[in-house]
């Protein structure tokens, strides 16, 4: 590797010190030898490529969408100017039911007479009727508008020419026909949201067709089911009229025979449906109901006697001869008990009291005697009435047995009476409401907002065409961007070299003219040479221990700007003290000697042939303007370059090249269709691959990788030639190679290799913003016609 003994002549920044390789890796574990690994990067979606390929394709975009708005613009003038006009029709769903048998109409049912009056507008019938109530079928401006969609529409609506269509040659049911399809195709009718509303709407090149069919339609509509209401009502009515005549002598004659077969069975109706024996039979279930609950309450009552409580009971508390000798008795006890604690109770007062007492005890127990056996009779009678009652009850029973068997046809006839009645009487009520209706003519619609006539046109709409057209040619546009890229094979940006090739970039080299490329490689300040120096930086950064001390640069196809990059990066190299020797490695069109301005007399080729002379080996390796740059021409041509490459004595001589020189720098040939670069990558500790933007092809450069790492070669990396960095769109997707900061502390003229000082020429060919408009302008133009070229 170069400088590995000497890091004090290749130095950084850092006033002189060496820069060692660990304080730029981690570890080598976490890198590849030579750059890192691109072939597993993410190719997820990146959306500022897309920014990237709008900035790259601008004047295909720019052109495209002017295209657009021309295109919208033509197909607008194309374009038939078409009105439309409005009206509005609320539908009344009627709320109350027309005949007493029929409810309420659901809110399905509304839902269902929204559609069908939608329908019954678009329908042939209805635009018949517009179309004779309007005159439409005598109107040839109707019937033979001017086409929609026609080139011609272009001179009309330019110079105001119309047509004079002519109705001579049509019958009239052709001219009826013909308005009424351009009813039924114009008109549409739509249900607004929420509403009982009807939105109808009609489309014409008059704005006054426009507004007049539209509230025709309308009232075409209201009128056409007014007459269909009359119409029906009439009907209706007669038939009505003819069934009440045949239900009322029904009636009549169902009445006779009810009366006569009452008459011949003996049947006695109360009134209100009821027989005598049925009403006596409630009646008796009545008095037995309360006879019952009559016995249960005396037998309650006689229970409490039996079981000694009849003094409790209420009759006997309620008594008031019973009260007043209840009271008596307690008054007596009272004085007896006084008075037993001071006289005996043989003393005569004392059995005085007791006689009392006992006397007023006799009566009570008479008195409670007396009224518990009235209660006890009271229920004897309950009982006795309730027998004689349940007797009744089974006599009047067998009695309605005997009615119920006379009954049953009675019943027939009644209930046909009763139906044939209430025929009639729904019969009667029906035909007093057709007569209201019939003269009421309510209407089932009303409009709710007329038409008015339209003063702008419906269509086109030039906005809306624009948009479309625009829209679309940017698909276009799009998918041109698409095929471009597509087919282009060849490599554009850095970007793509990583990740067709998996190789680190190590360097971008950009486009020099060719007339200022003399000028710009001399310039250490233009951009060019500072680009070869950020190579040179990228190749003692390629390896663990710097850069390779042997690098074959090589190409895949000729005029990539491989020996332009041998004769820059060995003087590059040379400028930091290292000893650089420069191989022209080229044995079959040589053009490094050119570069240096040397003969090729003898070189490489007669090295290895031992066609030179002893006292001539000196002169082989020839010392240059450019101080350490040492340089090997190729020398004679020969006519086997294969064969002398892969010689040992080639080997022998690059070992004893690498041990005299820090640097060794081969010249290959092109890689494809010739053997000796993977020949010669075999001898170099590293390869550098040269890519030159917009010229070879992707698989041409995958082959040229493929052979060299067959050989065996290093590739330590890639330098992509001929990069347009003053781009636009190559500033924008890659602005570390902005163009402008390679150019620090000189002028735009001495950075494009301007020699002369611009003496002799105007003022404004002094001005840097000139000269930079220049360069813009010409670069443009240039990268323009390397992009045909590549995608032809």
């Amino acid at each position: 590797m170069l400088d590995r003994n000497k890091q004090h002549r290749i130095s950084g920044p850092g006033h002189g010190q060496a820069l060692s390789a660990d304080l730029y890796y981690d570890g080598a574990q976490n890198y590849s030898p030579y750059g890192p690994d691109y072939s597993e990067q993410d190719e997820s979606f990146n959306p500022l490529k897309l920014l990237f390929y709008a900035a790259h394709y601008r004047w295909l975009i720019v052109t495209m969408a002017a295209a657009g708005l021309v295109a919208g613009v033509i197909v607008t003038m194309m374009q038939t100017p078409k009105y439309q006009a409005t009206t509005q029709l609320e539908v009344l769903v009627p709320s109350a039911k027309v005949f007493q048998d029929i409810e309420v109409v659901s809110e399905n049912a509304d839902v269902r007479a929204f559609l069908t009056a939608r329908e019954k507008l678009k329908s042939r019938a209805l635009a018949q009727r517009v179309v004779f109530q309007l005159g439409l079928s005598e109107k040839p401006d109707f019937l033979f508008p001017t086409p929609d969609f026609s080139l011609s529409n272009i001179f009309y609506r330019a110079f105001r020419i119309s047509k004079s269509p002519s109705i001579q040659e049509t019958t009239p049911e052709e001219r009826e026909a013909i308005a009424i399809g351009r009813i039924l195709k114009d008109l549409t009718v739509n249900l607004v949201t929420n509403t009982s509303l009807l939105s109808i709407s009609f489309v014409d090149q008059k704005p006054k067709y426009a507004s007049d069919v539209a509230n025709q339609v309308a009232q075409s509509f209201i009128d056409q089911r007014l007459d269909q209401t009359s119409e029906t009502s009439d009907l209706a009515r007669k038939f009505i009229q003819e069934q009440v005549l045949q239900v009322k002598q029904k009636l009549q004659k169902s009445e006779e025979e009810l009366v006569a077969y009452a008459k011949d069975a003996g049947i006695t109706i109360t009134g209100g449906d009821k027989s005598l024996i049925g009403s006596n039979i409630e009646a008796l279930n009545t008095a037995l109901a309360a006879a019952i609950q009559e016995r249960l309450d005396a037998g309650r009552v006689v229970d409490q006697i039996d079981k000694g409580r009849g003094s409790s009971l209420g009759p006997v508390l309620e008594s008031e001869g019973l009260q007043k000798l209840s009271d008596r008795l307690a008054d007596l006890t009272s004085q007896y008990q006084q008075k037993l604690g001071i006289l005996k109770p043989g003393f005569p007062e004392m059995q005085q009291l007791q006689s009392q007492i006992k006397e007023l005890q006799r009566l009570y127990n008479d008195g409670v005697l007396t009224i518990t056996d009235s209660l006890r009779l009271k229920y004897q009678e309950a009982q006795n009435k309730e027998d004689d009652l349940r007797a009744k009850l089974a006599e009047m029973e067998k009695q309605q047995v005997v009615f119920n068997d006379k009954n049953i046809k009675y019943t027939i006839l009644k209930r046909e009476v009763d139906s044939d009645r209430s025929q009639y009487d729904s019969l009667i009520a029906k035909l007093n409401e057709v007569g209201v209706s019939s003269e009421l003519k309510t209407q089932s619609a009303a409009i709710v907002d007329f038409a008015a006539q339209p003063e702008l046109p419906y269509s086109p709409r030039l906005s809306i065409n624009l948009a479309i057209a625009l829209a679309l040619f940017m698909a276009m546009s799009g998918t041109i961007i698409y095929l471009i890229e597509l087919l282009n094979n060849t490599f554009t940006n850095p970007e793509q070299v990583e990740k067709e090739l998996g190789l680190a970039m190590l360097g971008i080299l950009p486009l020099v003219d060719d007339r200022e490329l003399v000028a710009s490689i001399a310039d250490q300040k233009s951009g060019l040479s500072e680009a070869y120096r950020s190579l040179r930086t990228s190749l003692q950064f390629s390896g663990a221990e710097g850069a390779p001390r042997s690098l074959l640069v090589t190409s895949s196809e000729p005029s990539e700007g491989k020996s332009t990059t041998s004769f820059k990066l060995g003087q590059d190299f040379a400028a930091l003290g290292a000893r650089v020797l420069i191989v022209d490695g080229d044995l079959r069109k040589p053009n490094l000697h050119r570069l240096f301005g040397l003969d090729n007399t003898i070189g490489l080729s007669n090295l290895l042939t031992n066609t030179v002379r002893k006292e001539d080996l000196a002169g082989i390796f020839r010392a240059t303007k450019y101080p350490n740059v040492t340089v090997l021409t190729s020398g004679t041509i020969p006519p086997n370059p294969a064969d002398l490459l892969s010689s040992p004595k080639m080997a022998l001589i690059m070992t004893n090249l690498g041990k005299r020189f820090d640097l060794v720098i081969i010249d290959a040939p092109p890689i494809v269709g010739l053997s000796d670069a993977p020949i010669l990558s075999r001898l170099a500790e590293g390869t550098l691959m040269v890519i030159s933007t917009n010229q070879v092809t992707r698989k041409s450069a995958k082959a040229a990788l493929k052979r060299l790492r067959a050989a065996g070669a290093n590739v330590v990396g890639a330098a992509m030639s001929k990069f347009a960095v003053n781009k636009f769109d190559y500033n924008y997707a890659y602005k570390y190679m902005n163009y402008q900061y390679y150019n620090y502390g000189t002028s735009t003229a001495k950075i494009e290799g301007k020699v002369d000082d611009g003496a002799g020429q105007p003022a404004y060919a002094k001005s840097p913003a000139f000269s930079r408009l220049v360069r813009r302008v010409r670069f443009s133009i240039g990268g323009f016609l390397d992009r045909a070229k590549s995608i032809s």
